[in-house]
């Protein structure tokens, strides 16, 4: 498993337009002086929440003019716009992100799995789309033979993941195997991984299929690095707020939100946005 973090720079940003929205875990790098922690109960006059955002294209990324954009940011946005708050944003690795989130530091993350051992330190909305991930391999291995990922690991084969993120049971379990354990890489991102799989240092990835696709089309790797049929299956995601800056009832508000937004048929226009 990965060993040292990088120096990050956590960027904090005003989101345009929205205005009345299996590691040991370290220390943040770097923290933002301007990021506003919300109290432990925020009157609904004065909402303003902070974002931890992990660039993950389609869902959630800074485009080259330093605006924050996905599929995941708009739909809380829209939300953020019906609970009349302000919405902050600080950019760093997930890793970080989830300890700035037990902090109270930041507010919420997107995209997040629910566990138990996350729940201990956060509250989950309701399920707000489902994700799959996906073994990618190098384009001449992309054939072999395998209909499973124990079956991948069982014959020695090596699989970058990213930190401190969750990929179901099904790897859970594998990775709880001390026999399979050190054939899970870590790395800070999935570029990193990617690059990894080309220097052959390891034979596979785990990705979202969307974000793996994403990747691989923006840094001209699709010729070189292809999907596996070995798939994780859908599971649900969920909106992570820290329980020490984000009271219940705000929970609840967002998740009254996000009904109204599918009621009103504004989710369905945003997701079909994102898929073509």
């Amino acid at each position: 498993m990965k060993t040292y973090i990088p120096v990050v720079v956590v960027v904090v940003l005003m989101l345009a337009g929205c205005k009345p929205a299996h590691q040991n875990e370290t220390q943040p790098v770097v923290q933002s002086q301007s990021a506003v922690a919300a109290p432990a109960a925020v009157e609904q006059n004065d909402c303003e929440l902070t974002l931890g955002m992990d660039a993950w294209e389609p869902y959630q990324y800074m485009t080259v003019g330093n605006t924050v954009a996905g599929l995941d940011v708009e739909i809380v946005q829209a939300v953020m716009d019906n609970m009349d708050c302000s919405l902050n944003v600080i950019q760093g690795s997930w890793l970080e992100l989830l300890t700035l989130l037990k902090q109270g530091e930041v507010d919420f993350v997107l995209g997040a799995s629910k566990t138990d051992d996350r729940e201990t330190f956060a509250y989950f909305s309701e399920p707000y789309r489902q994700e799959r991930f996906q073994l990618y391999v190098r384009k001449d291995q992309a054939n072999l033979p395998y209909t499973d990922l124990a079956a991948f690991l069982a014959d020695g084969h090596k699989v970058g993941v990213v930190n401190e993120y969750y990929y179901g049971d099904e790897v859970a379990a594998l990775y709880a195997d001390e026999a399979q354990r050190s054939k899970f890489v870590g790395a800070i991102i999935s570029e990193l991984n990617m690059a990894r799989l080309l220097d052959e240092e390891i034979d596979g990835l785990l990705e979202d299929s969307f974000v793996g696709a994403s990747i691989l089309r923006r840094k001209g790797l699709d010729k070189y690095i292809q999907p596996h049929s070995i798939s994780l299956g859908n599971s649900d995601v969920y909106v992570m707020f820290s329980k020490e800056s984000v009271s219940p009832t705000q929970v609840e508000q967002f998740n009254s939100g996000l009904a109204q937004l599918r009621d009103n048929g504004s989710y369905s226009r945003i997701v079909e946005k994102y898929s073509h």
